[in-house]
């Protein structure tokens, strides 16, 4: 936690932000599965540009050789681990927005977007341009002014990318949106959660996990006569008219004999495969439930770091969870007695992990220090800066960490940045949530400043 002071005034510097954290199987993990992992040894190929041109062609259709499919594994394999080094940032203006905490890409261009001042808004990536959607209101009013400083923290589309599942007005609540319409179909509201929803996960088409600070992990099943337009319409007065449902399971994360006030549910991430979902809660624990008709509990793990364990991913390819905490990144396969990847420590200043994907052998670390990380599973090693710039030549590890700096974003100057932090021009800014575009080759990255009490904003694509 930062805590920065100057002149003065010397006064409690105010919380770190817990943020979104987890990026789920979303992102990163949404596109498991395309090839196979790169082999120890691979063949380079002659440059960056014609590797990058040769997928995009690949992406939309075009066709080679027969026989080349072992071939074009290896190239995206290769893909993978090069591709961070190519990007280059252009930073998106979100006016006064107050951070991001989660994101999901819709199509090419947008990305549906969820904020601590409770703003669930999709950015055209290419123009820039902001749409604000609607949040949908408790059956019961005036719950939601109670619930002021949360926000949105989780957004997560189904399989088939026909549903959007996050937070309503009231943040305790889930709202389900059609998609590409985004027209509301329904809100899990008075037989829910009695507290904010932080993450969320769906178990396939029309079924969705949601993981609470209430301690509670529940399960909502979305009838199949609402996406006939049966339930969700407009009302004579033109004002969107959706159905109320409640969970068909609700299941209480065990209380710790260390910590039982503090189990908190904190992030979510489903293996198809397996059919399981993981859960992190904030009273440092890794807990794994069998996923069904309904939620039961497989084991309970103790986490090696325990404190700030706000975001979680899952490799369907590897069978690993990776959980972010406040200095380290822990691996786990529930079916192995002995973990044998060991963690890995993000040195990013204590900042903390806030945001993790896994696409293949490689994960992408958020951090809260304004900088993004890559991590090669295979290698247990982050990715190294090349020594050389040339697109034509066969660069070699410059044996420094290969780190994207962001932005500075925008930071309200109001009375607490001026008070607390003395005036700081720069603030690094904390990346709750990141996202691939891997058709496009494009990582969408946002956040915004750390401590609780700043107000700002940070977004930008990576291309």
């Amino acid at each position: 936690m930062a805590q920065q002071q100057t002149g003065s005034r010397k006064r409690k510097a105010p919380a770190v932000e817990a943020g979104a954290g987890s990026s789920s199987s979303q992102g990163l993990a949404a596109a498991d599965g395309e090839g196979p992992l790169l082999p120890k040894k691979q063949k380079r190929p002659a440059t960056r540009r014609r590797l990058v041109h040769y997928l995009k062609g690949r992406e939309v259709g075009a066709r080679g050789p027969a026989g080349l499919q072992g071939f074009e594994g290896e190239l995206r394999g290769y893909a993978v681990q090069r591709l961070p080094e190519l990007l280059t940032e252009r930073q998106l203006d979100l006016g006064t927005l107050n951070k991001v905490f989660a994101s999901q890409w819709l199509n090419a261009r947008q990305v549906v977007c969820g904020t601590k001042c409770n703003t669930l808004f999709v950015v055209d990536v290419q123009s820039g341009h902001i749409t604000r959607i609607p949040l949908m209101r408790d059956k019961e009013a005036g719950l939601a002014q109670a619930q002021q400083g949360c926000g949105i923290h989780a957004i997560e589309l189904n399989p088939s990318k026909t549903l959007l599942a996050t937070g309503g007005e009231n943040p305790n609540s889930l709202a389900i949106y059609q998609l590409p319409t985004l027209d509301p179909l329904c809100l899990g509201d008075r037989h829910g959660h009695k507290d904010w929803i932080f993450a969320i996960a769906w178990l396939s088409d029309t079924v969705a996990v949601s993981g609470s600070r209430d301690g509670t992990v529940a399960l909502w099943r979305m009838d199949p006569d609402m996406f006939n337009g049966s339930i969700a319409w407009h009302s004579e007065v033109g004002l969107p008219v959706y159905a109320h449902i409640r969970p068909k399971d609700v299941e209480a994360i065990p209380r710790a004999s260390t910590n039982p006030s503090n189990r908190k549910v904190r992030a979510l991430a489903f293996s198809g495969k397996n059919q399981e979902l993981g859960a992190v809660s904030l009273d440092g624990y890794f807990h794994l439930w069998k996923a069904r008709s309904t939620l039961s509990r497989l084991l309970s793990i103790r986490l090696p770091y325990c404190r700030e364990n706000v975001c979680l991913t899952y490799c369907d390819e590897l069978s690993l969870y990776a959980v972010g905490s406040q200095s380290h990144v822990s691996f786990l396969d529930p079916r192995q007695r002995q973990q044998n990847i060991r963690p890995l420590c993000s040195r990013e200043g204590g900042t903390g992990v806030r945001s993790l994907s896994f696409y293949q052998h490689i994960i992408t670390v958020g951090t809260g220090h304004g900088s993004l990380l890559f991590y090669d599973i295979r290698a247990q090693k982050f990715l190294e800066e090349r020594a050389s710039a040339s697109l034509d030549s066969t660069p070699g590890p410059a044996g420094r960490k290969l780190k994207l700096a962001c932005g500075r974003g925008w930071l309200n100057q109001d009375d607490v940045w001026m008070n607390y932090f003395g005036g700081m021009e720069e603030f690094p800014n904390a990346l709750y949530t990141h996202c691939y575009n891997w058709p496009e080759m494009k990582l969408f990255v946002a956040g915004g400043p750390l401590p609780s009490g700043l107000h700002g904003n940070y977004a930008g694509l990576w291309s």
